[in-house]
């Protein structure tokens, strides 16, 4: 009803006022409909206690702990708003039998200055509805501590635990920073594909989509039954699809779920996970990826408030936050990197994997680098062609391309980006060596036949982010619901 009433209106007044008009009205629509909330825990011990209402006020949420003394109940009240939540207190004859643990209620009260220590204001508790009751015989959910494994049990009752709302509300925090940041370099965030017909990475690690039908258990490849006439996968990256789009808007970026079958059970991987992928057009080397890579991850540190509930962290948030982010972080090739490596195993023999120019640098190869030789992130730049995918633009050497990955000490890789193959003829070339159909690929290699541009980019693990700010070392509590492989809850 408020969209048609608007439209009606450029037929009547000059285009600009319609504009003002519109932009008005919609600013008073959605203002009084923001006001029909209550205020949250987090709003309502914000104000200064000076100006707190002398009328009551209503709070609701789920009891975090319930504390029985002689003459009065001490109850901890969360809504998720607040990590320490409220204390609220009782009077012994105003108690439900069922206000226990985990049971959702809502209290009305006044807030007043708190006798104990702990909290500056408490609810002191005129009148008591519980919501629903919880069984604190058979809830989940404890006091004692839970392991995560446990925890990955219970992952639609884990967000009640003191760690995973805090990561959840940390992860929110860092999406609004990466979001500021971007705006702030101009960039345009834009929507892309989930499903798509090819993989980006060429590693083969994606999920066949079929109908839920009969036909859904015949051959991949019948363009009889398949959905789109062709196979479709979810996506394990958006790079393609953004590429396209810069080629018009010149800026892009998304933060958006990806997929990979991939079967491995480390601390780094998951088969759903969030990804932030930025492209650009008129970049000129990878040391321009990489200052982008740098400043958004910097930019992203200013903006975000360490959280004193995280129970897992080591302060790493905190001193990153004081303490030398802003130095310039290092920079090495490939080939420097591998020789440090081979110099250091051949000395030490530390390394189960032994490091030789041309294999993919492990795990233990990236933390060493990051945590031992440099002893802080670092990019390393210019990896050997055959190691990496087909779109990555090829270095005058014509054995290395134009690419990076970041590592980062306690993490390994979070960032992996590169200049992208503009030119038409070393592209096509490119897909030849990976056995790619150039047909498939028609409307990738028309971005170089009409106007192609040098233009670069990355990649980012949200939830490798999360874990390296935190302090938390599994990707799987790094992510509200996890998914690996064998391993499907919810």
């Amino acid at each position: 009803m408020f969209l048609r009433g608007c439209v009606t209106t450029p037929a009547t007044l000059p285009k600009s006022l319609a504009v003002r008009r519109l932009f008005s009205s919609s600013q008073k629509y959605f203002a009084t409909a923001g006001t029909s909330l209550p205020q949250t825990i987090r709003q309502l011990l914000a104000r200064p206690e000076s100006s707190q209402p002398l009328h009551p006020v209503e709070v609701s949420g789920w009891v975090k702990s319930v504390r029985r003394q002689k003459n009065v109940t001490f109850a901890v009240i969360s809504d998720g708003s607040w990590a320490p939540g409220m204390q609220a207190v009782l009077s012994n004859t105003n108690i439900p039998k069922n206000l226990t643990n985990g049971a959702s209620v809502r209290l009305g009260g006044t807030l007043v200055k708190s006798l104990g220590a702990g909290q500056a204001q408490e609810l002191r508790v005129d009148t008591v509805d519980v919501l629903g009751d919880c069984d604190p015989e058979t809830y989940p959910i404890q006091k004692q501590a839970l392991s995560v494994e446990y925890l990955r049990e219970n992952a639609h009752l884990r967000p009640r635990t003191d760690a995973v709302a805090s990561m959840l509300r940390l992860r929110s925090e860092l999406h609004r920073a990466v979001h500021g940041f971007f705006e702030g370099q101009d960039f345009t965030h834009v929507h892309t594909p989930i499903l798509t017909s090819s993989d980006c990475e060429g590693a083969g690690e994606t999920f066949r989509v079929v109908p839920n039908t009969a036909q859904s258990t015949l051959p991949e490849g019948d363009a009889q039954e398949e959905f789109f006439s062709k196979p479709a996968y979810l996506t394990v990256s958006s790079q393609l699809h953004l590429e396209a789009l810069a080629s018009s808007l010149s800026r892009v970026y998304t933060l958006s779920p990806c997929f990979r079958a991939e079967r491995s059970q480390t601390s780094r991987h998951l088969a759903e996970f969030w990804m932030l992928e930025a492209e650009w057009a008129f970049t000129r080397s990878v040391d321009d990826v990489c200052d982008l890579v740098e400043a958004c991850l910097k930019g992203v540190l200013a903006r975000i408030t360490p959280d004193s509930s995280l129970p897992w962290s080591d302060g790493r948030l905190r001193s990153l936050l004081n303490a030398g982010q802003y130095d310039a972080w290092a920079r090495m090739t490939y080939t420097d990197a591998v020789a440090e490596l081979e110099r250091h195993h051949a000395s030490s023999r530390a390394f189960e994997f032994e490091p030789k120019w041309g294999r993919s640098l492990q795990s233990e190869h990236e933390r060493w680098l990051s945590e031992s030789f440099i002893g802080g992130p670092v990019f390393v730049t210019d990896y050997p062609a055959s190691l990496k995918p087909f779109y990555m633009r090829l270095n005058d050497d014509r054995k290395t391309v134009a690419c990076f990955d970041l590592l980062i000490p306690h993490v390994g890789e979070l960032v992996g980006g590169s200049l992208r193959e503009e030119r038409l003829d070393y592209l096509v070339a490119s897909m030849k060596t990976h056995g790619l159909d150039e047909e498939e690929y028609k409307w990738y290699t028309d971005l170089r036949r009409f106007g192609s541009a040098p233009h670069g980019g990355f990649g980012m693990g949200f939830e490798r982010l999360v874990s390296w700010l935190s302090g938390i070392e599994n990707v799987r509590e790094c992510i509200a619901m996890p998914r690996w492989a064998k391993r499907m809850l919810l």
